[in-house]
């Protein structure tokens, strides 16, 4: 199974999704023109990845901002993450936010009152 990359973009954020690592980074702004079409792709590596036998994974989440379909999108990749949760791995979620930002730290408690798996609430310093 191989590491995706992405580059941040204007418009997309940063995406690396190590397998060997176990870990999975977003950050940046998401405001993708389809954010089906560009999430898909990664939804689909994580269904590939939860066959994997490392059985823990840990996921940095570090938004500046993200649209109303990028929310959707993000909640199908915690979903996913969630299933593996359930099955027994280690998943760890940390959602950064800014000290200053309400929005972005609401979003996090809303994320954490839709799912089992926990989800870390980290006002950033460093990611």
């Amino acid at each position: 199974m191989e590491k995706i990359t992405i580059e941040e973009s204007s418009k997309t954020p940063f995406i690396s999704m190590d397998p060997e690592k176990g870990l999975i980074e977003i950050k940046g702004r998401s405001i993708p023109e389809n954010s089906l079409e560009f999430y898909k792709p990664l939804i689909e590596w994580l269904s590939e990845y939860s066959e994997n036998e490392l059985k823990a994974t840990q996921v940095k989440i570090k938004l500046e901002y993200f649209n109303t379909s990028s929310s959707k999108c993000i909640l199908d990749i915690f979903k996913r993450l969630e299933v593996m949760y359930r099955k027994g791995w280690t998943v760890e979620i940390f959602w950064y936010y800014d000290e200053d930002d309400e929005d972005m730290y609401e979003s996090g408690e809303d994320y954490q009152s839709i799912l089992t798996c926990p989800i870390s609430l980290v006002e950033n310093k460093t990611f």
